[in-house]
C-alpha cells in the first residue's frame, strides 16, 4: 500500500495527524522559531480540530533531541489521581472496576504544564506561549472545519456527549454530531486558550480554570480539590534506551509504558534480521509473541516509580531478553498460542502523536492525549475544557496489582514518544495513538524502516497487525485474537493459525496515526498516516 510520496526538506519539517495543525507548526518553523516551538503551536491546533483526542484536559509525554549534542531528554506531563481517590471510596460505593466516564475517572491533567515547561526549556526563545497558542484560539473563536476522520469520531461518540449536557451543548450544537466540512466554533475553549496564553500555568493550576474545574468536580460526583492542581508538575528525566542492530532507541520511561518497545526490540534482536521484513510469516509470530511477553512484564511489575520500585535494569537485561526467547520458543513448540507469557492489555486508546524538526537539527517527538475518545465525556461548564479519563482507564481496584489505585499516584500510561539515533547518523523520531496499540504499530514501523529497507512513507503506509488479548472489558471483543490489515501475505495467516491464534480482520478504526520524520545526508524525510487527516510538510 502507498498513498502518496515521502515528504522531504532541508529547513524544518512537521508531521502531524491534521493538515491545519501541521500548517501552524510550519509557519512557526518559518518564522524563526525552532522544532519545540512548532511542536507547541501544532498540539494547541490539535486541542481545538481534533477535541476529542487531547487539549488541555489531557496528559503529555515528549523527548528532545538536541541537534547540537545529539542528547535526548525527556518530558513526563502525566497528571496524578487526586488525593481523594482511594480504592476504597470505589469498592465501597460497589465498583469492580474504576468508572470509565464522569468527573471520577479524571486525572489531573498534565498538558499544560508540559507546554510550559517545554517551552521554558527548550523553546527556542523567539516566541512567547502566547504566540503559539495563537491559531488555536483562532480555530476555537473563529471555528474551524470538522475534517472527515474527525467527524466519523465524533459521530462514534454522540452516545457519550450526549449523556453530559455541558458536553451535548458544545460538540452536538444542532441535536447530532457535526459532520465533515461543518464549522466547530469553541469560545469558551477560546478564552480559557487566552488565559492559559497570559498567565501560563498559574491560570491553570492556581488561577480561575483551577477554580472552575474544582468547582465543576465537587458538583459532579468528581474528586478534585485546589491542593489536587497546585501540587502538579511535569517531570524532566533521563530517557529508557536500548540498542538494536547499531540503532540506540529512546523512548519515556515509566508510569509512560515505553519500555514494552524497548522489551520487544531486546527479544527480537536475537532474531535473524531477514525474518523481521514486513510480511514475513515467522517474523509476524515472532512479533506477536514478543509483544505478549512484554505487556505480561509490564502487568507484573510496573507501576508510578514514585510508588512502585520498576525493575527496569533487570527487565532491559540481555539475560531476561535471552530468557523470555527461550520460553516463547518452548512454548511455540508446545503449541500454546503466541507462547506462555501472556498479558492482556487495556484496549484502544485516542490520542494525538506529532513530530517536528528545524534547521538546527532538533527534534521533538511529542504525544498527548485525553485516554479515551472525549476522555471524560464532560466538559468543565463555562471553560469549553474537556478533561480526560486517564484515572478510569488507568488504574485497576486490585489490591495486589502494582499499577493499584492510590491518591496521588500517575497511572501507568500507555502514551510513549519514540527517538532513535543510527549507526551512520541517522536521527529518528516517531510514534502514534492508539492506546495499547502503540508499542505493536511503533515496533512495526521501525522494522519496516531498519529490516525492511523501507522509505519513511512506505513504512507507515504498510499493512500492521494488532494482538488483542481479549481479557478487558474496553476491547471490542473479549476474546484473545490477532488482527490483520487487508494486504498481509496468506502465508501470515497461516502461520498465525498455526502458533494457535484466531486471526481476524483489523476493524476500519484502528490501525493507528503513525508520523515520522527521519534525518540523514542534511535532508528530513517525512511521512504521515493515510488513516487520519494527517500531512507531513516541511520547507
Amino acid at each position: 500500500m502507498r498513498t502518496r510520496s515521502t515528504v522531504m526538506a532541508r529547513h524544518g519539517v512537521v508531521a502531524t495527524g491534521h493538515p491545519l495543525a501541521s500548517a501552524a507548526g510550519l509557519q512557526v518553523l518559518r518564522s524563526g522559531g525552532n522544532a519545540m516551538d512548532a511542536a507547541l503551536a501544532a498540539a494547541g491546533v490539535l486541542g481545538v480540530v481534533q477535541p476529542m483526542m487531547s487539549g488541555l484536559g489531557g496528559d503529555t509525554f515528549l523527548l528532545w533531541l538536541d541537534g547540537r549534542t545529539g542528547t535526548v531528554t525527556a518530558l513526563n506531563g502525566s497528571g496524578a489521581a487526586p488525593l481523594g481517590a482511594t480504592r476504597e471510596h470505589f469498592v465501597g460505593r460497589g465498583f469492580q472496576t474504576m468508572p470509565l466516564r464522569g468527573m471520577a475517572s479524571a486525572s489531573v491533567p498534565g498538558a499544560v504544564d508540559a507546554m510550559v515547561t517545554a517551552l521554558e526549556r527548550w523553546g527556542s526563545g523567539r516566541c512567547s506561549l502566547a504566540d503559539l497558542l495563537a491559531p488555536a484560539i483562532a480555530y476555537a473563536e473563529e471555528g474551524a472545519p470538522v475534517a472527515p476522520r474527525v467527524a466519523e469520531w465524533f459521530a462514534e461518540s454522540a452516545e457519550v456527549l450526549a449523556r453530559f449536557p455541558s458536553s451535548a451543548r458544545v460538540f452536538l450544537p444542532q441535536g447530532r454530531p457535526p459532520r465533515a466540512g461543518e464549522v466547530l466554533v469553541q469560545r469558551d475553549l477560546a478564552a480559557s486558550l487566552r488565559l492559559v496564553a497570559r498567565e501560563g500555568r498559574r491560570a491553570f493550576y492556581e488561577g480561575a480554570l483551577a477554580e472552575a474545574i474544582v468547582r465543576y468536580s465537587a458538583a459532579h460526583d468528581g474528586l478534585f480539590t485546589l491542593e489536587d492542581f497546585r501540587r502538579h508538575r511535569s517531570e524532566v528525566v533521563e530517557p529508557l534506551a536500548t540498542t538494536y542492530r547499531g540503532w540506540t532507541v529512546y523512548t519515556t520511561p515509566p508510569p509512560s509504558q515505553g519500555i514494552i518497545l524497548l522489551l520487544m526490540l531486546n527479544l527480537l534482536a536475537q532474531v535473524p534480521g531477514e525474518r523481521l521484513r514486513w510480511g514475513d510469516p515467522e517474523g509476524v509470530v515472532l512479533a506477536v509473541a514478543a509483544k505478549q511477553a512484554a505487556f505480561a512484564d509490564r502487568l507484573r511489575h510496573l507501576g508510578d516509580p514514585r510508588v512502585v520500585a520498576n525493575p527496569l535494569e533487570e527487565l532491559l537485561s540481555p539475560a531476561h531478553a535471552r530468557a523470555r526467547l527461550e520460553a516463547i520458543r518452548r512454548a511455540l513448540a508446545a503449541g500454546v498460542p503466541g507462547g506462555a507469557l501472556q498479558g492482556a492489555g487495556s484496549g484502544g486508546g485516542d490520542t494525538t502523536y506529532l513530530c517536528a524538526a528545524d534547521r538546527e537539527g532538533n527534534m521533538v517527538s511529542f504525544i498527548t492525549s485525553l485516554s479515551a475518545k472525549f476522555g471524560c465525556g464532560e466538559v468543565v461548564e463555562g471553560t469549553g475544557i474537556l478533561l480526560n479519563n486517564r484515572a478510569g482507564r488507568g488504574f485497576p481496584l486490585d489490591p495486589d496489582h502494582p499499577n493499584v489505585l492510590a491518591p496521588g499516584k500517575r497511572t501507568m500510561h500507555t502514551l510513549l514518544p519514540v527517538a532513535a539515533v543510527g549507526p551512520a547518523g541517522e536521527r529518528l523520531v516517531f510514534g502514534t495513538p492508539g492506546g495499547d496499540g502503540q508499542p505493536q504499530w511503533n515496533l512495526q514501523v521501525f522494522l519496516n524502516l531498519v529490516e525492511s529497507g523501507m522509505e519513511v512513507q512506505q513504512a507507515v503506509d504498510a499493512p500492521r497487525w494488532l494482538h488483542v488479548p481479549g481479557t478487558d472489558p474496553a476491547t471490542i471483543t473479549r476474546e484473545p485474537e490477532v488482527r490483520l490489515e487487508e494486504g498481509f501475505p496468506p502465508a501470515v495467516t497461516t502461520a498465525l493459525r498455526a502458533a494457535g491464534h484466531r486471526v481476524v480482520p483489523m476493524v476500519t478504526e484502528e490501525g493507528g496515526g503513525a508520523q515520522v520524520i527521519l534525518a540523514r545526508g542534511g535532508v528530513y524525510e517525512a511521512g504521515s498516516d493515510p488513516r487520519v487527516d494527517g500531512l507531513a510538510i516541511g520547507w
